[in-house]
């Protein structure tokens, strides 16, 4: 009976894991699926056509908000992992209580809404005086994605083995030769990680953009919600299956990247 318990038990466990996938994907298949349609109505079905990727890849405007979502998110990764990594660093050479307090602000952006926080952005860009425009997009994003590029840091640092800065102390290394030669190599991998997550999410951000960009910082994300409001075509489905393909592209270079940097450490640790 115990057995047979069990048994139900998985399957229903399943049943509920596999239903909350189709809940979560088979909106992203209808879109992606829906970016084939040649009619110019998107919900009634006349053929497959590739005519509106082209008219994406035609659209000067799409082409100019690309272009500024990669310069925003490129800028605010590097500055973000800089800034995670000189975080990491000094919140694990801190005292256990100063190490609490840092942390946890450190989280506050993860944990309070998006929307009070491109409030609060924008209202101090306007105190300062600093214009709108690609520059405060780009500050922004900086604070907004430290958080996501310091855990996984932090993660990776907290996982090595202090005996070997220890070692390379007692052999007379300077604090920079320490880092250049041992942390940092050894850290690669989180930083590749939250350097990733960075990027991705400012790649992605919305909220704060709509509210801190001004005339021509139009990104991605900014220009598909005008597109959305004038009406969904299938230049929107396309344009949107392109971002989605990015990502996914991303995520699996990333994937493929650290299952080789574990393999290749198993491989030089081993006897």
């Amino acid at each position: 009976m115990k057995a047979e318990a069990n048994l139900l038990s998985g399957r229903g466990n399943a049943f509920i894991a596999m239903a909350a996938l189709v809940f979560l994907y088979i909106p992203i298949a209808t879109l992606v699926a829906l970016s084939f349609n040649e009619n110019d109505l998107t919900t009634i079905w006349t053929g497959a056509s590739l005519k509106w990727y082209a008219a994406v890849l035609d659209n000067s405007d799409i082409l100019h908000a690309a272009k500024n979502s990669l310069i925003v998110a490129a800028i605010a990764t590097a500055l973000a992992t800089a800034a995670a990594i000189a975080a990491a660093l000094g919140v694990l050479h801190s005292s256990s209580l100063h190490r609490t307090a840092v942390e946890g602000l450190l989280s506050l952006p993860l944990l309070v809404p998006e929307i009070v926080t491109a409030v609060a952005l924008l209202m101090l860009f306007v105190l300062a005086g600093m214009p709108l425009g690609l520059f405060s997009v780009i500050l922004a994003h900086t604070v907004f994605c430290i958080p996501f590029a310091y855990y996984p840091i932090r993660s990776r640092l907290a996982g090595l083995d202090p005996a070997l800065v220890e070692a390379a102390a007692d052999l007379y290394a300077p604090p920079w030769q320490r880092f250049v030669r041992i942390e940092l190599p050894l850290l690669a991998p989180g930083i590749f990680a939250g350097a990733l997550l960075a990027f991705i999410s400012s790649l992605g951000d919305f909220v704060i953009t709509y509210f801190v960009s001004g005339p021509g910082s139009t990104t991605l994300p900014v220009y598909i919600f005008g597109m959305i409001r004038t009406g969904v075509t299938p230049e929107v489905n396309a344009l949107s299956a392109i971002f989605l393909l990015a990502s996914i592209a991303m995520i699996t270079l990333a994937f493929v990247l650290l299952r080789r940097d574990d393999g290749s450490n198993k491989t030089s640790s081993s006897p």
